[in-house]
């Protein structure tokens, strides 16, 4: 899955992709997601937080 067009993306959808990423792949750090796929982790953080999701960093996930 190409994240480097999460702007344009339903917001659940992505909730969803980044909190599977992020559990699968990344331990839960969501810098590390952000470096491996060349994403604007502030950008990703507001767009997920219009939809009133918010990174949660001590159980590595957006609720």
């Amino acid at each position: 899955m190409n994240l480097a067009s999460f702007a344009t993306m339903d917001t659940v959808m992505l909730m969803s992709i980044i909190n599977m990423k992020l559990r699968d792949d990344f331990n839960g750090s969501l810098d590390e997601l952000c470096a491996t796929h060349d994403l604007d982790k502030q950008a990703l953080i507001d767009k997920l937080s219009q939809a009133g999701f918010d990174y949660l960093a001590e159980i590595g996930q957006f609720r």
